[in-house]
């Protein structure tokens, strides 16, 4: 398994430290972001839905592709690969 790195955005990084990015292990945009997420019920909930599913606010970007227009969770990641993890905001 090797490393990628995933970027995060402002209203996350609470959850990381504070950083902007974050390297993890994952052969899959899933390993990956379980990873990430690991031990961190409440990051957890902000990504996935109780099923396992991303959320509909969340976007993950593997490049400039949005990884549910790939493979989606179970997308291929070779080594190096940069993930972007997007959230909508809402709000008025």
């Amino acid at each position: 398994m090797s490393d990628v790195t995933i970027r995060i955005p402002t209203p996350l990084r609470g959850f990381v430290g504070g950083r902007d990015q974050v390297e993890v292990p994952g052969a899959t945009v899933r390993e990956a972001l379980t990873a990430l997420t690991a031990g961190q019920a409440a990051f957890q909930d902000r990504l996935f839905t109780a099923e396992g599913d991303l959320r509909r606010f969340v976007n993950v970007y593997l490049g400039r592709d949005d990884v549910r227009r790939l493979g989606g969770l179970d997308t291929s990641l070779s080594a190096g690969a940069t993930l972007t993890v997007m959230v909508a905001l809402a709000g008025g």
